[in-house]
C-alpha cells in the first residue's frame, strides 16, 4: 500500500463506524430476504414467481457494483455510500407503498433499490481495508464484516415488532421501518474518513483483463462465487419453503435470525484465524460447511433441520466469502483496487442473480430437496480449483 494511505489508526476508527453501518445495512437485507418470498407469494400472478423479489435484489447488487465503484473512484468512497443508504431508504418507502397498493411490480422496483444498498454494503469491507497495513487488513475486513452481527437480530425483530402493526397490510410498516433505518445509516456514515488513493496512482495500475487471467484472482473469485451464490440459493428459498412445510411466520424470523447471526457473529475471529492459518485453510473448511448444510437439510424438514442448516450454512458463508476478500485483497495494488474490487462483486452478484432465479422455480417444480441438491457440484468445484492452486505454489516455491 501507498505509504500516505497506510493509518492503522484510521483503519480503526472507519472500521468501527462502517461495522454500524454494516448492521444497519444488514438488517436492510434481511428484511428483503425474510420477507421477499412471502410478500412476492402473495402479490405475484403466479407461484412460481414468488421468490422473484429476492432476485432482483440480487440483481441489483449485481447492476450496482460497477457504477458504485465508478463513483467511488470519482468521488470518493463516502459519496459512493451515501447513494447506497438514499437506495435504501427508497427500497422501504417503495416497498411500503407496493403493499398498500398490491402492486407486484413496485415490489419488484423496491428490492431492485435494496440490491443496490446490498453492493454498497459490501464494499464496506474493502473500504476497512484501504487506510489499513497490511498485517491488520483481515482484521479490519472481519470486524466490518461482523457488524452483520447486529444485523442478524435487528432484522428480524424490526419484522417481529412491525409486521402486524398496519392491518390488514401484512410487513407494510416493516418496510417504513426500513426507510427510516436506512437514514440512520446515512447519518453514521458521514463520519467516515476515507483519503483518496494518490494522484499518480487514481489512474494506474495493471489492465483489469490482465489481472482477471491471474490464477490467483481466477481461485479468489470463485470461492467468493460459489460461498455466496450457494448461501443465497438455499436462504432465498428457506422462508418459503418453511411456510409450505406449515411452520409459522415466526419460526422461518428466527431461521433467518439465527442464520444472519452465523453469517457475521464469527467475524469477529475469522480475520485472525486467517492471519494464523491462511485464507485458503479457512475457505476451505467454509466450503465443507456449506455441503454440511446441504446435507442436514436433506435429512429432513423439522423446524429444527431449518435452523440447523442454515445456522451451518452461515458459518460456512462466513469463513468462504471472508476468505475469499481477503484472497482478493492480495491480488491487486492501491491503485488497482476499486476496479479489481468492483469486477470481484459484479462477477459474485451477477452469479448469485442467475442462481437466485433459478431458485423459486426449482422450489415451486422439485421442491426443497432439490434446492439443496444443486448445491454439492459447484462446492466440489471450488475445492478442486482451491487444492490445485495450492498445490500449484508449494511445486513453484
Amino acid at each position: 500500500m501507498h505509504a500516505p494511505l497506510v493509518n492503522d489508526r484510521l483503519a480503526r476508527r472507519n472500521a468501527v463506524l462502517l461495522a454500524v453501518a454494516q448492521a444497519l445495512a444488514g438488517a436492510n437485507s434481511t428484511v428483503v430476504f425474510a420477507t421477499g418470498a412471502i410478500v412476492g407469494a402473495q402479490l405475484a400472478p403466479d407461484p412460481a414467481w414468488a421468490t422473484t423479489p429476492i432476485s432482483i435484489l440480487v440483481l441489483g447488487m449485481a447492476f450496482g457494483t460497477l457504477p458504485i465503484g465508478a463513483i467511488a473512484r470519482r468521488w470518493g468512497r463516502r459519496a459512493a455510500f451515501f447513494v447506497g443508504a438514499g437506495a435504501g431508504c427508497l427500497t422501504g418507502l417503495c416497498g411500503c407503498l407496493a403493499i398498500l397498493k398490491s402492486s407486484f411490480a413496485l415490489f419488484l422496483v423496491a428490492t431492485f433499490f435494496g440490491g443496490l444498498y446490498a453492493a454498497v454494503a459490501l464494499s464496506y469491507r474493502f473500504a476497512a481495508a484501504d487506510t489499513a497495513s497490511a498485517a491488520y487488513r483481515p482484521r479490519a475486513i472481519a470486524y466490518v464484516m461482523g457488524g452483520g452481527l447486529a444485523a442478524g437480530v435487528l432484522g428480524p425483530q424490526l419484522i417481529q415488532f412491525t409486521m402486524d402493526v398496519w392491518p390488514p397490510y401484512l410487513f407494510a410498516a416493516t418496510y417504513l421501518a426500513q426507510a427510516a433505518v436506512a437514514l440512520v445509516a446515512m447519518g453514521v456514515l458521514f463520519f467516515v474518513r476515507i483519503p483518496f488513493p494518490p494522484v499518480t496512482a487514481a489512474g494506474g495500475g495493471r489492465p483489469l483483463l490482465e489481472i482477471m487471467r491471474k490464477p490467483a484472482f481466477i481461485t479468489a473469485a470463485l470461492c467468493g462465487v460459489v460461498s455466496y451464490a450457494l448461501m443465497n440459493l438455499v436462504m432465498t428459498s428457506a422462508p418459503l419453503a418453511m411456510r409450505m412445510c406449515g411452520h409459522a411466520i415466526g419460526d422461518s424470523n428466527l431461521a433467518i435470525q439465527w442464520h444472519v447471526i452465523a453469517m457475521y457473529g464469527p467475524s469477529f475471529f475469522t480475520g485472525s484465524l486467517i492471519a494464523r492459518f491462511g485464507a485458503p485453510r479457512i475457505i476451505v473448511a467454509g466450503l465443507v460447511m456449506i455441503a454440511v448444510a446441504g446435507l442436514i437439510d436433506l435429512s429432513g424438514v423439522t423446524v429444527a433441520h431449518f435452523w440447523t442448516g442454515l445456522i451451518v450454512l452461515g458459518l460456512g458463508w462466513n469463513f468462504g466469502f471472508i476468505g475469499a476478500t481477503a484472497l482478493v485483497a492480495e491480488t491487486c495494488a492501491p491503485e488497482e483496487r476499486t476496479r479489481v474490487q468492483s469486477m470481484n462483486d459484479f462477477l459474485v452478484f451477477g452469479t448469485m442473480a442467475v442462481g437466485s432465479f433459478s431458485s423459486g422455480h426449482i422450489l415451486a417444480t422439485a421442491g426443497w430437496s432439490a434446492v439443496n441438491q444443486v448445491v454439492f457440484p459447484p462446492v466440489a468445484l471450488a475445492l478442486l480449483v482451491l487444492l490445485w492452486r495450492l498445490w500449484s505454489r508449494t511445486q513453484t516455491a
